[in-house]
């Protein structure tokens, strides 16, 4: 059953005030395409559980609006490169990677993780919302045979030291890792090993949210 009209107009405006607050560029038809996949998200997970947050409204500002706020940077991370390619690890229902590829046409987006019904879903999702750019993968991360990506990414999957040792070989030469987390997480950065360089922690403003949010990104590399 599509959603219903006069609930999508507040959360349509909602989301472009957010959008706009954060310097990205989205238009009516990518707004209705991320308001799409919100609605698939919530009727899925009504049955597969996909998300704790169960209420439409929280699922816009603490996962689209949240993932939103990466766009920016991971625009100017990627820059001019050809064919650039992002992981999206432990992706559970498609966060940010769904929200990458749908904001980023020209990035080729390979999301995994190790529950079936979530890489179902976000396959669900690349054919509802015809996401040619959009892969997905059922599988452990260190199994993936999917080659090098310019950046790796993850929301909630790891501590910094787990996630890059996971996920050291997928990195291409001058590849990034780029973690979402809440506050700045120290006792995680301690920990990494002396051959994980922290290059930059990113506070993050997300329109809606109180919680601290920051990127911490990170290259092979002792740091400086």
């Amino acid at each position: 059953m599509p959603p219903d009209s006069g609930a999508l107009a507040p959360r349509h405006a909602r989301l472009m005030a957010a959008a706009s607050e954060l310097g990205v560029d989205v238009d009516d038809a990518a707004a209705d395409r991320l308001l799409a996949y919100l609605d698939l998200l919530q009727r899925w997970n009504a049955t597969y559980n996909l998300t704790a947050v169960r209420d439409p409204d929280r699922m816009l500002t603490q996962h689209l609006v949240d993932c939103l706020a990466v766009i920016g940077p991971l625009r100017r991370q990627l820059g001019s490169a050809a064919s650039p390619r992002v992981l999206d690890v432990g992706s559970g229902g498609g966060l940010p990677g769904i929200v990458i590829a749908l904001l980023c046409p020209g990035v080729d987006v390979c999301c995994v993780d190790t529950v079936g019904k979530k890489a179902a879903f976000i396959q669900q999702v690349a054919t509802s919302l015809k996401l040619p750019n959009l892969r997905t993968r059922h599988a452990r991360v260190e199994k993936l045979t999917d080659g090098a990506f310019d950046v790796v990414t993850s929301r909630a999957f790891a501590s910094l030291a787990d996630f890059t040792a996971l996920t050291r070989h997928h990195l291409g030469n001058h590849g990034v890792w780029l973690a979402m987390k809440g506050k700045d997480p120290a006792d995680e950065r301690a920990a990494l090993p002396a051959d994980i360089n922290v290059f930059h922690v990113e506070p993050l403003s997300v329109p809606g949210m109180e919680a601290e949010r920051c990127l911490v990104w990170m290259r092979p590399g002792p740091s400086l």
